[in-house]
């Protein structure tokens, strides 16, 4: 008997899908009765209205990290069109939505729950149209000074923080046998977003008919039009905030003030946890706002344009298999995996940098850093299956199924493993932050060698609290 199933007889006895009131479920409204692990509901009621806020929240969340990453990729051309900023400038500037992305999140990890996933995915898809007309503009006056760039830079970070109350909004939806993939689906197409503006961007700035204002000029005269690439998002976001707005749902029963979330700060787990996704979200996030620059300036040869997006395509849809995998194998297992293969992954890259009179291997430098993407993704998705796991381990633990103890804290594992999920994305995301800076401040080659020292550390921790044998909450 599946897990999804005894936790269903154990907190509900409801009917079938006769007993609740149908309105309640359609798109706009607002639901008071929610009991995925009742496998009667799930599948007469539960599925269908789950799927639809998953899909819903899918390409808002992707917009939201097409505005987050869209410095990854303006940053390499501006110095071509005619802004004096330094290379270390521009790794900055790539990293400023980082520090103001990881902060947000923070925010919007415990403002989420309590406002509701329908209004919450609507306002804070809306709100990024702010930051997209903003560079737009600037963009095209290359006199506009450092510190307007970098003020709208870190404008553009909120787009990261909307990962936060969406992960934790929509894990609320599925029963516990499915949270991972539903995570994985939800996380890892958003996660396409980051490849989305580095494909798109190259392509739309040469659009002349598409553009709103002056083209800016490289220094051989051929036009381009870099305000495309955030114009171009505008009437994206005004219709997915629609879309949300009147297609998804507000669960009440996920409702949570934040003196029932903020118990996580205690739980020893929480912060293990947050040490692994800093591990595997924070290293995606950090390498894909880094790599388009880390091309640029360490095989100018080669065209970002071609290569930059691969690596975040790897590690969006290798999310979307890692949670997938991670609820059939356990997602200490598949953890343990993604960081022996991104420490061996970072090795290959230092292998083939340019080192004194070596010239370096562009294509192995490449399939190094798109094998360090996979193991990436693929650890994203199965530390997100692990933390509701670990959260109703540590809950349930010497409880009686059936009773009001047991019913109680099984409500609460959710609301925690809601905030759990949201804190550690919010903690992770400054990995969007630290990577370029430590790029655009310090040898590559010596930050590479941390990252395998911490990728191996993380492989330690996974290993004594999660998979040995005794582990103490194996998950």
């Amino acid at each position: 008997m599946s897990s999804a199933v005894q936790d269903s007889r154990a907190t509900s006895s409801a009917a079938p899908s006769a007993s609740y009131d149908a309105g309640q479920y359609r798109p706009g409204r607002p639901i008071t009765d929610w009991e995925p692990e009742n496998e009667l509901f799930w599948e007469a009621v539960g599925k269908r209205v789950a799927t639809r806020n998953l899909w819903i929240a899918v390409p808002a969340l992707l917009v939201a990290f097409v505005v987050w990453q869209v410095w990854s990729v303006t940053a390499t051309n501006l110095q071509d069109v005619g802004f004096g900023f330094s290379t270390s400038q521009l790794f900055w500037l790539t990293a400023v939505p980082g520090l103001t992305g990881g902060a947000s999140r923070l925010l919007y990890t415990f403002l989420g729950p309590m406002v509701g996933q329908r209004r919450f995915t609507a306002l804070s898809t809306l709100v990024l149209i702010a930051p997209l007309v903003w560079l737009g503009i600037a963009v095209q006056d290359p006199s506009t000074s450092y510190g307007v760039m970098v003020a709208i830079a870190a404008l553009c970070g909120i787009g990261g923080a909307n990962f936060a109350s969406s992960l934790a909004n929509i894990g609320f939806f599925f029963p516990k046998a499915l949270k991972g993939g539903a995570a994985g689906v939800n996380g890892g197409l958003g996660n396409l977003g980051v490849s989305a503006v580095q494909l798109l961007t190259p392509v739309v700035v040469t659009w002349s008919a598409l553009a709103i204002g002056s083209a800016q000029h490289r220094a051989d005269g051929t036009p381009v039009f870099l305000q495309n690439a955030a114009f171009l998002w505008v009437p994206v976001v005004v219709v997915l905030a629609a879309v949300a707005w009147f297609g998804q749902n507000d669960l009440k029963v996920a409702a949570t003030p934040f003196s029932r979330q903020k118990v996580v700060f205690r739980r020893k787990h929480t912060w293990l946890m947050t040490w692994l996704y800093v591990g595997t979200f924070g290293s995606f996030i950090g390498f894909a706002a880094a790599l388009p620059m880390l091309i640029k300036t360490t095989f100018p040869d080669y065209s970002v344009a071609a290569y930059a997006w691969t690596g975040p395509a790897v590690g969006a849809l290798a999310r979307w298999a890692g949670g997938w995998v991670a609820d059939r194998w356990g997602g200490a297992r598949v953890t343990i995996l993604s960081f022996v293969g991104m420490a061996a992954s970072v090795v290959g890259v230092i292998w083939f940098l340019p080192s004194g009179d070596a010239a370096g291997s562009f294509p192995g430098f490449l399939l190094s850093f798109l094998a360090a993407f996979l193991f990436s993704g693929i650890g994203n998705g199965s530390t997100f299956r692990q933390i509701p796991v670990i959260s109703r381990t540590t809950l349930l633990a010497g409880l009686t199924p059936g009773t009001p103890r047991y019913a109680e804290a099984l409500r609460q594992a959710e609301r925690e493993s809601g905030a759990v999920t949201g804190f550690t994305s919010a903690i992770a995301a400054f990995g969007f932050f630290f990577i370029p800076a430590l790029f655009g401040s310090v040898a590559v080659t010596s930050a590479m060698w941390g990252f395998v020292a911490f990728y191996l550390s993380c492989t330690a921790v996974t290993w004594w609290f999660y998979a040995r044998k005794g582990a103490e909450a194996p998950s």
